[in-house]
């Protein structure tokens, strides 16, 4: 893909995100958070609340109205689905498509409908593989803050395959002033765990005993509990992947990652709720950023760009924590969820 072409799609993907904030915070005005978390669906992959509708409404529009003529995509979203496949411009074959798009329009619904920490707008563009297209075929991404009632500040991120952290584009806007600055990113330098924030998905009933357990495992193998006079780990349960991305890229988390599938699996419940490639579509962001984002089996981060396969995956803020963390995690994988891979 030609460097311009990078830029262009990035900068769509930015002017997307924007549309989606925008219209999600005109829509929630006066609406109630029982009003936005009425369940409007229930899909394969996740339970649609009204407030999703919002986004789902902004997105279909702004495609029809801004997607450029010659960079024909295709369109993959949560809801979509009875759609599918969805392309842009309109009326577009499957088989004319250049690209493929995967979008999640709000990670963090169970934040946000509760006006209690922000949303994310995450999205990826590949050029088009139909079926074969893959997570690691992503080759420009954004992520946009969705923020509460109270927060008139939001931050956008985007970038591109070999970008860099100096290549990244990280912007915070104001949303009373219409102004904004780029704001820096620095995930952690730390090289150890003491005294920071790091964890595991565990914020659903389902998994989180079994989940809980490994955790508490891995930091007593890695001597981080049970001897210290006051805890020297601290967890933090953001709902939204995204969310969690934003943390490591910020430099407030050190570590973090979902185990969700694996431990679903290993217990019989393979139909609960995990993380999705579209929940991870901005999944790149945190390797320009120079985090080390991965499988938790090692490797990259592997999985079609659908709305329904289970991904697992794990992120280290720098290769000080990764090597680590990493062998650990390797080994107790391999004690706790050989059955699951």
């Amino acid at each position: 893909m030609e460097l311009s072409e990078k830029h262009q799609l990035r900068e769509l993907l930015c002017e997307l995100g924007v549309a989606i904030q925008q219209h999600v915070i005109t829509h929630r005005v006066g609406v109630s958070s029982e009003q936005l978390s009425q369940v409007s669906a229930e899909t394969e992959s996740d339970t649609i609340y009204l407030i999703d509708k919002y986004s789902e409404e902004a997105l279909l529009e702004w495609f029809s109205k801004n997607w450029p003529e010659h960079l024909p995509v295709e369109v993959v979203a949560e809801g979509l689905e009875d759609h599918a496949p969805v392309t842009f411009p309109e009326s577009t074959p499957i088989q004319d498509t250049r690209f493929k798009l995967i979008i999640d329009p709000i990670d963090g619904t169970r934040e946000i409908m509760y006006d209690k920490r922000s949303a994310w707008v995450l999205a990826g563009v590949a050029p088009q593989k139909f079926d074969e297209t893959r997570l690691s075929d992503i080759e420009a991404a954004m992520m946009t803050e969705l923020p509460v009632t109270k927060q008139r500040l939001a931050d956008q991120i985007s970038g591109f395959r070999g970008c860099g952290r100096a290549g990244l584009v990280a912007i915070r806007h104001d949303l009373e002033s219409g102004g904004s600055e780029p704001f820096p990113l620095y995930p952690s330098a730390a090289n150890r765990i003491d005294h920071g924030i790091a964890g595991l998905v565990k914020f659903f009933p389902e998994g989180k005993e079994l989940i809980s357990r490994f955790e508490c495992d891995l930091w007593k193998q890695l001597g981080m509990y049970g001897e210290a006079k006051s805890p020297v780990v601290f967890d933090d349960q953001y709902i939204s992947t995204g969310g969690q991305m934003y943390e490591l890229m910020t430099g407030h988390y050190r570590f973090y990652g979902d185990l969700r599938p694996e431990a679903l699996r290993s217990l019989g419940l393979g139909h609960s709720l995990t993380c999705h490639p579209y929940d991870v579509a901005a999944g790149i962001l945190l390797k320009e950023a120079g985090c080390h984002y991965e499988s938790p089996w090692g490797g990259e981060v592997v999985a079609p760009l659908d709305t329904v396969t289970p991904v697992s995956w794990v992120c280290y803020a720098n290769s000080d924590l990764a090597e680590l963390i990493r062998p650990v995690l390797l080994f107790k994988m391999k004690e706790y969820f050989s059955s699951a891979q």
